[in-house]
């Protein structure tokens, strides 16, 4: 019976030995966690503010090269280091640091007046005398708009935004609207390893 005593007091006692190794490794690993950069943070661990659209262009208004910032605020009570260095505990409403955001070069073409200029004028040409192709257009209006296939074929190529300024700029497009994105493989494109059988 004292055997067995002492074998239940030495097993305790390595239980609660495991467990407060287990508590002060945690404690350790805990306190010696590296902080990471604000830029480094995970998707939900920060929101970025909407960009403020300009009016007359339908894109963010710090365009500059394709590329406009907005502002990102960290989560309440994530600790992260700022661009000068420096560590801080965010509250949720100070920002943590600047995110780019991508916006299109618009030179003053607007897809509205381009779909309605070739739906209701495009057999007279306007749609590309508007676009900037003046000898389509001279052709379209004296053929009349390819007896009228031509016409056909330009609202669907204009309204599917394929066809576009001549400047090769993009349409003024809403910014929350109908705008079309292309996909293009480049250089940069990442390609999947094709596995050999």
């Amino acid at each position: 019976m004292a055997s067995s005593r002492i074998r239940l007091l030495c097993l305790r006692s390595w239980m609660w030995i495991l467990l407060f190794y287990g508590v002060c490794s945690h404690v350790k690993e805990v306190l010696t966690e590296d902080v990471f950069s604000c830029e480094d943070l995970r998707l939900g661990q920060y929101l970025c503010n909407e960009p403020k659209i300009d009016e007359a262009t339908q894109e963010p208004e710090n365009c500059k090269d394709t590329t406009a910032w907005v502002e990102c605020l960290p989560a309440p009570n994530i600790s992260c280091r700022l661009s000068n260095g420096t560590e801080f505990r965010f509250s949720g409403k100070e920002v943590g640091f600047n995110k780019t955001i991508s916006c299109r070069n618009v030179s003053g073409y607007s897809y509205r007046v381009a779909v309605a200029l070739s739906l209701f004028l495009g057999w007279l040409g306007a749609d590309r005398f508007y676009l900037g192709y003046p000898a389509l257009g001279l052709l379209k209006f004296c053929t009349v708009g390819f007896c009228g296939i031509g016409t056909l074929i330009d609202f669907i190529l204009i309204a599917m935004q394929i066809v576009g300024p001549a400047d090769g700029s993009s349409y003024i497009v809403d910014y929350y609207g109908a705008r079309l994105t292309r996909l293009s493989i480049t250089n940069q494109t990442y390609r999947k390893p094709h596995l050999s059988l």
